[in-house]
């Protein structure tokens, strides 16, 4: 194993490997346990495996780290890493904490952590790296840095001083939202508030849409009602009433009226109709355009990289106003069928003919039905005068149909304890590692039955 000095930020998303070259995940963390008059010891990695499973792999486990990868012995405990009493993440927990010198040189702050190896199968924190706080008034400087042992420090969590989520936001900048998601719902609960609060805006915004009902509520309820309000219009219409829906009435009252006035009429529209239906699980922020545009105008909206998507697979053709409630609503023009004719072909005469919209009333099964017998990415949903109100995609219909804790895996780890009854549980920290069993190379995961969630209480404003 390379003895050369590792610095554990810099292993957040590095490739494990097995010894013959298979992939089995990525690092997402570094498990440490404190230690009496000595520097912390490393005692395992928080590797990211197929089907977004966490586990736990022990340092005796690792036979190489450097190069930007890690090798493995290919064995390890497939179950769930739960963190236990003692174990302190560094990525999650030490970045960003504030220490004080014990030279009384004064206060720093952790910004990265160095690891060694001490001994076979035996790693340990050698030294800390720190910036002090800034001396000049420009508010773009930063103080100086300095390296300093474990030992020449000591942290201020006695004292009740908040832990700064800067440094950890700036290691996961590169995750997707649904892995940031699931990256806060691992952390303690205190530093996952925390977290989020530092956050901007559009940032947590993409973050809560893909996390469960009760942690959006978590975070929502920690946050003052100005800023609750700008996240929740950087949400899309459909998931910020979710959200609003799973508050009290009044405090939804209250955001809706902190919202911007276009946001908020999405939003209370949205809150009128039931959850089991189209009108319910519909977004009011298709692409419409006129029947005069042309292949190349509709391509180009497509094109734009925050659309989602399910939104990006379809255009939707109207009659004036292009707002939803628009005109009359004259059917839908698939992006493949764009890719066949020339720029300059109008879209109004490409529109699917075969394509009939739903009503906002449309039960929920009935829009799935539909999605599935003619292979569709989205449907359509119109009024009673056949004014466009919004679409339904493919995404809005899993998200109703998955039950309540599909985000959390759940039913992986029944399927993998059926599956291998002989599994062990993860060992102590120091005690021989368990689960002798070869890491997949392919995700495992299984979705438990459940019943249709009620993603929203259906109130109006």
């Amino acid at each position: 194993m390379s003895a050369t000095r590792v610095f554990v930020a810099r292993l957040a998303g590095c490739t494990v490997f097995d010894p013959a070259g298979d992939r089995l995940g990525k690092v997402r963390d570094v498990l440490v346990v404190y230690r009496n008059g000595q520097s912390p010891r490393l005692v395992g990695l928080i590797v990211e495996i197929p089907g977004k499973r966490r586990v736990f792999v022990s340092i005796g486990r690792v036979t190489s780290i450097g190069s930007g990868q890690i090798i493995t012995t290919g064995l390890m405990n497939v179950r769930r890493f739960e963190q236990r009493g003692g174990e302190v993440r560094v990525i999650a927990e030490i970045l960003g904490r504030r220490v004080r010198f014990t030279d009384g040189s004064g206060l720093a702050t952790i910004e990265d952590v160095a690891i060694e190896q001490s001994g076979p199968g035996e790693w340990s924190v050698s030294q800390v790296f720190l910036r002090r706080p800034k001396t000049g008034a420009s508010p773009f400087g930063k103080g100086p840095t300095v390296f300093a042992t474990w030992n020449e420090v000591e942290e201020l969590g006695q004292t009740g001083e908040s832990q700064s989520a800067e440094q950890l936001i700036a290691t996961y900048a590169d995750m997707r939202p649904a892995d940031l998601a699931t990256t806060l719902m691992d952390l303690p609960q205190l530093r996952m508030l925390e977290v989020a609060g530092e956050l901007p805006d559009a940032r947590l915004a993409d973050v809560l849409e893909e996390m469960p009902e009760s942690e959006q509520v978590e975070i929502m309820n920690q946050l003052d009602d100005t800023r609750a309000a700008d996240v929740l219009d950087q949400m899309q219409p459909d998931d910020a009433a979710d959200l609003i829906a799973q508050l009290s009435e009044a405090r939804g009252e209250e955001l809706l009226k902190l919202m911007q006035p276009e946001e908020a009429d999405d939003v209370r529209m949205l809150l009128a109709y039931a959850p089991d239906t189209a009108g319910g699980l519909m977004t009011t922020e298709p692409i419409i355009v006129s029947a005069d545009a042309t292949v190349a105008e509709g391509l180009a909206l497509i094109r734009r990289h925050e659309l989602a998507p399910a939104l990006g697979a379809a255009i939707c053709v109207t009659l004036p106003p292009y707002e939803p409630p628009t005109g009359r609503f004259l059917g839908m023009v698939h992006f493949q069928r764009m890719l066949r004719y020339p720029p300059h072909e109008r879209l109004g005469s490409l529109v699917d003919d075969g394509l009939e919209a739903v009503t906002a009333e449309t039960s929920a099964a009935e829009v799935s039905r539909i999605l599935a017998s003619y292979n569709l990415v989205s449907v359509p949903v119109v009024d009673e005068n056949h004014r466009l109100v919004g679409v339904v995609t493919i995404d809005d219909v899993l998200d109703y149909l998955l039950p309540d804790d599909w985000r959390s895996h759940e039913g992986d780890d029944r399927a993998a304890r059926r599956t291998a009854p002989s599994l062990q549980a993860r060992p102590l920290a120091g005690s021989p590692a368990g689960g002798q069993i070869k890491a997949p190379t392919a995700g495992n995961g299984q979705l438990r039955p459940g019943t249709a969630r009620e993603r929203r209480n259906g109130h109006g404003s």
